[in-house]
């Protein structure tokens, strides 16, 4: 039985994407503290804030489900994602060279190892597609209106007036207002 879109509707439904957000951020605390403790020579508890943090994107990932927050045919989101990634490569590189030029090269350099992660994302996420070329080839031409987050390109298709106020892009967290009709 799937758990998709379960809180949707419901009472439960603001409490999950609470919790969804909770998550998000242990997530990104406890991999901050990691490198902290890392940085100030505590290496005996590193593992150990990575551990929470990994848990904790999985608990995020959980309540995202329930709470519907990408698409359950993920398949478009995946072709979205090889795009922006693929991309993301050289929006992270160029912002690790003014890094670089503002006198941080240390963590310039870091940047560029995570804008090469990025574009092997990207390739990770084109290894998928290629593996499961027919359930992820784009859908035939629908009659919903399309619209499309300026930053990362993602597609959302349907009625974007249909969504909350407080709808933001699943990739990059653009508010609906800054989505565009494709034409």
């Amino acid at each position: 039985m799937s758990i998709y879109g379960q809180a949707i509707g419901t009472d439960m439904e603001k409490m999950m994407k609470g919790m969804m957000q909770a998550e998000v951020n242990g997530t990104m605390m406890y991999y901050a503290l990691a490198r902290l403790a890392k940085e100030q020579g505590y290496d005996d508890i590193v593992d150990t804030l990575i551990e929470a943090a990994n848990q904790e994107a999985v608990h995020a990932g959980f309540y995202a489900v329930m709470s519907a927050k990408y698409p359950q045919d993920f398949w478009g989101l995946i072709r979205t994602l090889q795009k922006a990634e693929t991309n993301g490569e050289a929006q992270v590189k160029a912002i690790a060279d003014k890094v670089r030029a503002a006198g941080f090269a240390e963590a310039a350099d870091e940047m560029e190892i995570f804008a090469k992660q990025e574009g092997h994302h990207g390739v990770m996420m084109a290894e998928i597609l290629a593996k499961y070329p027919e359930e992820s080839k784009p859908k035939a031409k629908s009659d919903k209106k399309v619209y499309v987050c300026p930053v990362c390109g993602y597609e959302y298709e349907g009625n974007l007036d249909e969504e909350g106020d407080d709808y933001t892009c699943p990739l990059c967290g653009q508010p609906k207002s800054a989505f565009k009709e494709k034409k």
